[in-house]
Parts: structure tokens; C-alpha cells; sequence
């Protein structure tokens, strides 16, 4: 007996083609990902979305256990998202729903410019700003010092704050948006610890209510989450 194969992957399929988009990984772009595996493997699988395997995990029974609607957030080499209403994933026609890293990032100040580059060919998305070579880039941008992401987080420094700003913001589009009941943090840059505390009192600012209840987050099943939520596209693995 053949058993189930669910695989998370940093890109959707087409719904035009069945090929793989949206990838910040760029050589799988165009590749017929899906059924290049099914027939490696013999057997049929299921191919989501990293964010929205990730947001899948944390919603059943992670950091999102109990609400309604879940908004979780990829922060590492690109920034993803997904979304999950009643413990199931919202895709989309365009299967795009909460690809949030491709928006600009709202509100840019001088201290935003000049808008950087994005593999997408847009100038001044998200994930430019938010990923971990984002902060790399802004810190060389701001000090003229190349340090690694872990050490530009140890330092604790201007580089950081102005991080967390940009996150402010950008996450208050999505509350503007979508109003979750939680917001979930994944991916490497997900665990500076500061962010749970220091996001949420900058984003009201930006929000369109007198008061902001959508909680943030940690994740809590780690790296693992994204794995579990993959293995969860097949409902009988519940």
C-alpha cells in the first residue's frame, strides 16, 4: 500500500499551466514540478505553498490553535504568507492568496529608498525589507558594514529597530485587510524575540481601529511546521 506524499515547496502552481510560479527559488519556475515527482515517485502527491503548509500546521494545533482566522508569516531567505480560515488553507483562483511579500511596502519614508530590487522584477516589495538578506542589505545600506543577519540581530542597533518598523507596517496591512485573529511568525528571522513585543506597539499607528486585538505570535512547532502542514494536505493524516 502506497502512502500519501504531501510536499511544501516556496512557490504555487499555475492554474493556467500546472507549473510552478511565483518561486524564490527562480530554477523552479516553469518546471512541471508536480508531475515530474508523481512520476519519479508513482504515486500521486500534494504540492502547496510553504506559507500555506506553514499557516496549515500552526492553525490546527500550533500557535494558532482555536482561532478563526490565521495569518501565518514566513521570515527567512524570501517572506511568504498564508492564510487559514477554520483550520483550512484559502488559496485563491490565482492561488496567491497571501502572497503579502510581493506587495510594496506600504507608507516608504526617505529612509525606505531607493526601493530595492526583487527577483519578482518589481522594485520595493516586502520581502526586499523583511527577509533576512533584506536586513543585510539595509545594514551595508546604513552603516556601509556587510555583517550576517545573526549578527546584525546581536547588535541590537538602529538596523533593527527600523526592521521592526517596516514590519509594523506591513503588518498592519494585513490587519487592515484580512483582520486575523492571530498573526504567526516562521522562518529564521521569526525567532527575535523582541519582535513579539515591539511590532505590536508600533503597528496600531497604522491600523484602522481604535483598538488592535489580533495577537501575534511564535511559532510553535519550529522548522517542523512547514513539514507537518505538508503531510496535512491529505485530510485522512489528521
Amino acid at each position: 500500500m502506497k502512502g500519501s506524499v504531501g510536499i511544501g515547496i516556496p512557490g504555487a502552481l499555475s492554474r493556467l499551466t500546472g507549473l510552478v510560479k511565483n518561486a524564490n527559488s527562480t530554477w523552479l519556475i516553469g518546471r512541471a514540478l508536480k508531475e515530474d515527482l508523481e512520476t519519479a515517485l508513482q504515486r500521486e502527491i500534494r504540492l502547496e505553498n510553504d506559507a500555506n503548509c506553514f499557516v496549515l500546521s500552526e492553525a490546527v494545533d500550533g500557535a494558532g490553535q482555536g482561532a478563526r482566522v490565521v495569518f501565518g508569516v514566513i521570515l527567512g531567505t524570501g517572506v511568504g504568507g498564508g492564510i487559514a480560515v477554520d483550520g483550512r488553507v484559502l488559496t485563491g483562483p490565482n492561488a496567491i492568496a497571501g502572497e503579502w511579500g510581493h506587495n510594496p511596502l506600504p507608507l516608504p519614508t526617505a529612509a525606505d529608498l531607493p526601493l530595492p530590487p526583487c527577483y519578482c522584477g518589481r522594485v520595493g516589495c516586502i520581502e526586499t525589507y523583511l527577509s533576512g538578506p533584506g536586513l543585510v542589505r539595509d545594514h551595508e545600506q546604513l552603516t556601509g558594514k556587510r555583517l550576517s543577519a545573526e549578527e546584525v540581530v546581536s547588535l541590537q542597533g538602529e538596523s533593527l529597530k527600523r526592521y521592526e518598523e517596516r514590519l509594523a507596517r506591513a503588518l498592519a496591512t494585513v490587519i487592515n485587510l484580512l483582520d486575523p485573529d492571530v498573526i504567526v511568525l516562521g522562518g529564521g528571522m521569526s525567532n527575535i524575540e523582541r519582535l513579539y513585543g515591539e511590532v505590536p506597539r508600533l503597528w496600531g499607528r497604522h491600523v484602522f481601529s481604535d483598538g488592535v486585538t489580533t495577537r501575534l505570535a511564535r511559532h510553535a512547532h519550529g522548522d517542523s511546521s512547514g513539514v507537518r502542514g505538508a503531510a496535512w494536505l491529505w485530510p485522512s493524516t489528521r
